[in-house]
């Protein structure tokens, strides 16, 4: 597949087959991440991946989206090693997981593997849920598996602004 309609096909997928991803498929989906882009390469990306169901119970007794995936991939991000811009003192943590978080989501899709981006969560009580050291920003959560054979994308999916609204050239508008 192309990669334009591998972009333009991939949506959320909030509903999910009980079917273990494949050993072999998660390795390379989490490959994708290792090779994503960082600030000077400081690889702050810190992934838990959450397969066993007792850990995924727990979960979802403290957020409602995780859709029953039969995995999970927790994105965290290690402040202390990302880059931090001199200026303002801006921390690329966030920034650098969402790169990785990007590169898994789109290789997943390419293996058939389907994904929903999720920042709805209370970040302590996963942090608890989970026994995330504190040292670790929960950024994202990424419920992964096969999407069932009735899941389809959300009614607003291909909803896009033109491009006009959301690109400027030179300047923006007054």
């Amino acid at each position: 597949m192309e990669l334009s309609e591998l972009m333009s096909t991939r949506y959320s997928v909030r509903q999910f087959q009980n079917r273990v991803i494949d050993k072999q498929v998660l390795n390379t989906i989490l490959q994708a991440g290792q090779v994503a882009p960082t600030a000077c390469n400081n690889q702050p990306q810190r992934i838990l991946v959450v397969q066993d169901p007792d850990r995924l119970a727990r979960l979802a007794a403290v957020t409602r989206y995780t859709f029953g995936a039969p995995c999970l991939l927790v994105v965290c991000s290690d402040p202390s090693v990302s880059w931090k811009r001199s200026y303002d003192g801006l921390n690329s943590a966030t920034i650098d997981a969402g790169i990785v978080a990007t590169h898994m989501i789109l290789q997943a899709w390419a293996l058939g593997v389907g994904s929903c981006w999720v920042c709805a969560f209370d970040p302590a009580k996963v942090r608890r849920a989970l026994c995330i050291p504190d040292r670790y920003q929960i950024e994202f959560l990424l419920p992964m598996g096969y999407p069932a054979p009735d899941a389809v994308p959300s009614a607003n999916h291909a909803s896009r602004k033109p491009l006009q609204k959301t690109v400027f050239y030179e300047e923006f508008p007054q």
